[in-house]
């Protein structure tokens, strides 16, 4: 399925998760709009990862797996890893689902197929610790603009809140003019690619703080 077509086929979907704004799809322009006054991600205790749209492209049970990569991939390794922390910033939530999704370099999401490329979950340990080896994303068209390379996060654990969020990465010129990746409460989610060691490993940090569950 091409993107203009499962743009038209999404606008008649209802994309509602908690801790995420609502999203609805302009079928003329294939844009993607968050609707005023919702999603706005308050920000809960003093260290909470703030939240972001979820996007039209996740798809529900995407395999327990850390790689991400496959036989002829294309685009620079990176592993993106960091801890989950409990609302008092410092407790590591084990056995938290953490569920990422992307597009490849060319901007494409897997939608289809059944190996759910450049999708993945897995737990926590006790410690908190999350890690997956997967890609540097590339970059799609959003109207006129490109949306920044992003990686998209769901967290889900029995104790906290759910969290729907994006990661960004420092130096992307097209943050500046994204309507998400711009704003003020984005900006600890815009992380450094670092080298990691001598043989030029990349690796992405990001630690994700939850909010206290009202259950």
């Amino acid at each position: 399925m091409d993107r203009k077509k499962f743009l038209i086929t999404a606008s008649l979907a209802a994309f509602s998760i908690s801790a995420c704004a609502s999203v609805k799809i302009n079928g003329e322009s294939g844009t993607i709009e968050e609707p005023d006054g919702e999603g706005e991600g308050e920000l809960i205790g003093q260290c909470a990862t703030t939240s972001d749209i979820l996007g039209p492209f996740y798809r529900a049970n995407a395999p327990v797996r850390t790689d991400l990569t496959f036989s002829g991939l294309e685009g620079s390794v990176v592993d993106v890893k960091g801890r989950i922390l409990g609302p008092d910033c410092m407790t590591p939530i084990e056995d938290a689902l953490v569920e990422i999704w992307h597009c490849n370099t060319e901007g494409e999401y897997d939608n289809d197929s059944d190996e759910y490329r450049h999708r993945g979950i897995q737990t926590t340990t006790k410690t908190g610790e999350y890690s997956f080896k997967t890609i540097l994303p590339g970059k799609y068209q959003n109207g006129k603009l490109y949306r920044p390379a992003h990686i998209h996060f769901r967290v889900t654990s029995p104790t906290t809140n759910e969290l729907v969020s994006q990661l960004y990465f420092i130096g992307d010129p097209h943050i500046t003019k994204d309507p998400w990746a711009s704003q003020e409460k984005a900006v600890d989610r815009i992380r450094p690619i670092v080298l990691e060691d001598v043989k030029g490993s990349l690796v992405v940090n990001l630690d994700i703080f939850t909010s206290q569950s009202e259950q």
